[in-house]
């Protein structure tokens, strides 16, 4: 990182739900706490789509400056000549036409994962920041951590061998028919482009993509071949879903790897919530494999294990302002340590010096792959029989979203 004088970079949030609170926390620890130099954040709009009240509490809540303006809706929010960029924490349901409004209106965007509910939006939407000379990331937090890195290093290090294998789940036991039982809440809901696979699948996904796919030449890289099983839940969304990737891969790479990534609500990889269970993740190669340990999303420890009778294990805690801060942050009611951040500034770093830098997307998930990416979940979904309502599909803009 630059020893010079830090760059401030000015955010708006879009949207003031539980994931858009964790990532303001986040986004406010001083950088240096995880020693980066070269970055600072500070947040200088929110808006609600509810109220200008909502909004302020908003801002009250997550520690922003006094000086942060509240909108009432999110057309007020884009026109603030204040904001660098914005951070989009709708539903994926809405990230189409929520970040298409911010590149409409010039301004950059981070957007919640999964990115859209199609791969048709999303090429429109890549092809609008492209058009506007915008900076456009999905927000796949997991890939900025510093565990990815390790593993990917490991990968291309050749320390690994040639990886050919990869299993990835990310499944938690939510007891749908009870939890659910109004058929409303997001994870079930298909007016909110509900289920496991958009929600949950995406981070298995992501393991697969960014050991198998990401790791390659650039000019190597090929979309893989796809093979998916689908539960439903009443609604329609899926509750639980297992895919097969098949990905292509030159002889001196080690030829086709293959990737299995599985995804649930009705059933946890992790039931006691302590990680006694197997790892969520496995990276095989010829010469060992490396396991991934915790939430997949969030992991924090790594198991190296090597044929010839190495054992690495490591500890990846999330950095923050420490233990006596007072300060405290976490998702849905979890809290953390005290002083322990969630993990969602380093993806808001990786954002923010792309914008100090001029690049017009992320270093570790291009738009190019992002677009593979939810090709590949479009498949998952028709290989499984299953589509959202028409205006959620819909590639037309604007249109009003209930």
């Amino acid at each position: 990182m630059s020893t010079s004088t830090p760059k401030t970079v000015r955010w708006g949030i879009l949207a003031t739900g539980l994931i858009a609170q964790t990532f303001t926390k986040d986004l406010l620890v001083d950088p240096k706490t995880r020693n980066v130099h070269s970055v600072v954040h500070t947040v200088v709009a929110a808006a609600s789509s509810s109220s200008k009240s909502r909004a302020e509490q908003f801002l009250k809540d997550v520690g922003a400056s006094s000086s942060a303006k509240a909108y009432g809706s999110y057309e007020e929010l884009v026109k603030d000549p204040e904001i660098d960029i914005i951070y989009v924490a709708t539903p994926h349901s809405h990230h189409y036409q929520n970040v298409m409004l911010c590149l409409e209106a010039g301004k950059n965007v981070l957007c919640e994962k999964a990115f859209t509910v199609n791969a048709a939006q999303l090429k429109i939407l890549v092809k609008k920041a492209k058009e506007k000379n915008l900076f456009l990331m999905e927000a796949v937090w997991t890939r900025y951590f510093p565990i990815s890195a390790y593993v990917r290093d490991l990968v291309t290090s050749g320390r690994l061998g040639k990886v050919t294998r990869v299993y990835a789940d990310f499944s938690m036991s939510m007891d749908p028919e009870k939890s659910f039982a109004d058929n409303k809440h997001r994870m079930v809901n298909v007016n909110l482009a509900g289920g496991a696979l958009l929600d949950l699948g995406i981070y298995s996904i992501t393991w697969c993509f960014q050991t198998l796919y990401l790791t390659q030449p650039r000019e190597s890289r090929k979309p893989p071949k796809v093979m998916a099983a689908m539960n439903h839940f009443r609604t329609g969304a899926d509750q639980q879903t297992t895919i097969l990737l098949d990905f292509p891969r030159s002889k001196e790479l080690g030829g086709n790897a293959h990737a299995i990534a599985t995804t649930a609500i009705v059933v946890s990889g992790d039931p006691d919530g302590k990680g006694t269970a197997s790892p969520g993740a496995r990276i095989q190669g010829d010469k060992g494999e490396v396991q991934i340990n915790g939430p997949i999303c969030r992991p924090t420890k790594s198991r190296l294990i090597l044929k010839d009778g190495t054992v690495e294990e490591k500890d990846w805690p999330q950095p923050g302002p420490g233990e006596g801060s007072g300060w405290r942050n976490g998702f849905g009611g979890d809290f953390n340590a005290e002083g322990v951040g969630h993990g969602m500034f380093w993806e808001a770093d990786e954002a923010a010096e792309a914008l100090i830098e001029g690049r017009k997307e992320g270093k570790y998930e291009d738009l190019e792959e992002s677009v593979v990416i939810m090709e590949v979940m479009d498949e998952v979904r028709r290989q499984g029989g299953f589509k959202y309502p028409e205006k959620l599909e819909s590639t037309e803009y604007p249109l009003a979203l209930d």
